[in-house]
């Protein structure tokens, strides 16, 4: 009997001692993982900070490459040996500068049209999954301020490219490639989202407003209606995703079809910021 009863206290001891290290170990566990987002999360932001800082890099040097070449003159030498000289070359002989209405048209599209509705709509979804920011909770009208907030910001860095593009007297709209190539083709789009056409000759250079605005609208979502403690290194990290967002639109806008034949074409809505230049790849 005494033994059974020895037996026995053990057994709820060493039960009662696992009781109680079972929420530490939760906890633990809890908290391992936590760590483990996190990491991520940084991992991921180093990754998107390093990709804007090559992106820019990348845009910086063509520039002026392309401003180089559009403004070399070639020379011919005739049966006498003199040398002739022509008019210098231009970047583009094909360039059309686009008149004020159809910059104002794909100003209104870009802005309002129903590429940022969905955008925005696709955003605050993964926003509400997230629950960020979690003081808008939860349900229909988090949904609602995460797409309202996710609208503005896109509506205001595009208000800011297009007025800066205006100021600076750039053109904002995108061109397809001439060149043949995927690699070409991409290098193209990426160096595209942070360059645009000037002059009468669509030379390209580098486009302070194209580097800009995404950090226009994301400092005024910050300091415009985002819970107080968010500060401009949010800011700075929203500003990042915004323009990678822009870029992956230069690679939609690069590789899938927009001519008249298209889906796009039949529904009226390929007339964003692309251009109606016709080229080899339109």
């Amino acid at each position: 009997m005494k033994n059974a009863m020895a037996i026995g206290e053990r057994t709820l001891t060493l039960a009662m001692h696992i009781r109680n290290q079972r929420p530490m170990h939760d906890y633990r566990v809890g908290m391992a993982a936590t760590d483990n987002i996190r990491s991520i999360r940084l991992l991921l932001v180093k990754r998107i900070h390093g990709a804007v800082i090559t992106l820019v890099v990348l845009a910086s040097f063509a520039g002026p490459t392309q401003v180089a070449e559009s403004q070399a003159l070639p020379y011919t030498e005739d049966a006498s040996n003199t040398l002739v000289s022509v008019s210098p070359v231009q970047f583009d002989p094909a360039y059309l500068r686009p008149t004020q209405r159809t910059k104002f048209r794909n100003f209104v599209f870009d802005a309002f049209g129903p590429y940022p509705v969905v955008g925005s709509g696709i955003v605050a979804g993964i926003n509400q999954f997230s629950n960020a920011p979690p003081e808008w909770n939860q349900g229909a009208e988090g949904f609602g301020k995460r797409f309202g907030s996710d609208f503005g910001i896109a509506m205001v860095s595009t208000t800011t490219r297009y007025g800066l593009s205006e100021a600076f007297k750039e053109d904002a709209l995108y061109y397809r490639c001439d060149c043949q190539g995927t690699l070409q083709r991409l290098s193209h789009a990426v160096t595209s989202t942070l360059t645009a056409r000037r002059g009468e000759d669509g030379h390209r250079v580098f486009s302070i407003p194209a580097l800009v605005s995404p950090y226009a609208g994301s400092m005024t979502a910050v300091y415009g209606w985002y819970p107080s403690r968010y500060n401009a290194k949010d800011a700075f990290r929203t500003g990042n995703y915004s323009l990678l967002v822009y870029m992956s639109g230069n690679f939609a806008l690069e590789f899938f079809y927009s001519g008249p034949h298209s889906l796009l074409h039949r529904m009226h809505l390929n007339n964003a910021h692309g251009s109606s230049v016709e080229g080899p790849n339109k």
